[in-house]
């Protein structure tokens, strides 16, 4: 295998330049797709990568599970500089492992928690929460039902066809199933660092995605970009936490207010390749797959060679 192990570990730097270009040049919508799909595979092959490492890593601590064989210098060989790659790969994976699991917990704590404080209200879709701090969430339901938490400080600092604009926002959330996402993103960022400008490009996306889907409700852009530039200014966090934690801040709102303003994204499923946008998709594209492969390979090859090392 040789340094092609480590191929998957840094092939997610091709997401930062991919990541800029997508967010700006695509349609929310398929640059939402592209970049968590690219986010998921490059995260699985990294772990994966990291996995196979810690197999040798491991092999070589005294009293260790594995067969003695797993440590033969064959298997030792096929990673370079196994005592120290091969050891770092065991802190490494522990510490990814602990933060996806620790996000996945999380997710679902909050989801939970939102949910038990609104056990007392009436089971609408839309549910009104008398306080007088501006602010408005989704809480995800199973398949494609969910709830939209708006405060009534929130909808008094807008007008009635802002209000519109809010509300379709946040349907467009919930239609969207864009928390799922948003976890997909944040789960592969925890599993790579390198992912990072990945799940930050997807939290922008998501937003940009229900803005462009409340524009298309009210039927007018300006509306939409002042209804979002206003409850932005006049939002603030939620006293309980919500499924709105897990973004962190819901992309830059200059950003989005301009691309508001100007005309509407042509929707594409893939752009042409001898175009900025489409180099940025195929690039995405390519990594992706030279990762998996890469993995594959290796997974492959070090199941060989362990398979031969280890006696029958």
């Amino acid at each position: 295998m040789g340094v092609f192990v480590l191929l998957p570990l840094v092939l997610p730097l091709t997401a930062w330049p991919v990541a800029r270009l997508a967010e700006h040049r695509l349609h929310p919508r398929p640059a939402t797709l592209l970049l968590t799909a690219a986010a998921v595979v490059l995260g699985l092959c990294s772990t994966l990568c990291l996995a196979l490492l810690a197999i040798v890593g491991t092999a070589q601590l005294p009293g260790n599970p594995l067969p003695d064989a797993w440590a033969d210098p064959e298997v030792r060989a096929a990673v370079p500089h196994d005592e120290v790659i091969g050891k770092g790969a065991i802190g490494a994976l522990a510490a990814a492992a602990t933060a996806c699991a620790t996000l996945f917990l999380r997710h679902h704590r909050v989801r939970r928690r939102t949910a038990r404080a609104l056990r007392g209200l009436p089971a609408a879709r839309v549910a009104v929460l008398p306080d007088d701090i501006p602010y408005a969430h989704t809480l995800p339901g199973r398949g494609r039902a969910g709830r939209i938490l708006v405060s009534t400080g929130m909808l008094a600092g807008l007008d009635s066809r802002e209000r519109r604009v809010l509300f379709a926002h946040e349907r467009a959330h919930l239609a969207g199933r864009h928390h799922r996402y948003l976890l997909l993103a944040g789960l592969a960022a925890r599993a790579n660092p390198f992912l990072l400008p990945l799940r930050t490009a997807v939290v922008y996306t998501v937003e940009r995605w229900a803005d462009e889907e409340a524009a298309g409700a009210v039927g007018d852009r300006r509306t939409a970009a002042r209804a979002i530039a206003k409850a932005a200014l006049i939002s603030r966090p939620a006293p309980a936490p919500t499924m709105a934690a897990l973004a962190a801040v819901p992309g830059p709102v200059p950003r989005r207010v301009a691309a508001l303003l100007g005309p509407a994204p042509a929707v594409r499923t893939w752009p042409p390749m001898f175009t900025t946008v489409g180099m940025a998709a195929w690039t995405a594209a390519a990594g992706a797959v030279l990762s998996a492969m890469s993995s594959a390979n290796s997974a492959v090859t070090m199941y060989l060679i362990l398979k031969a090392a280890t006696p029958l």
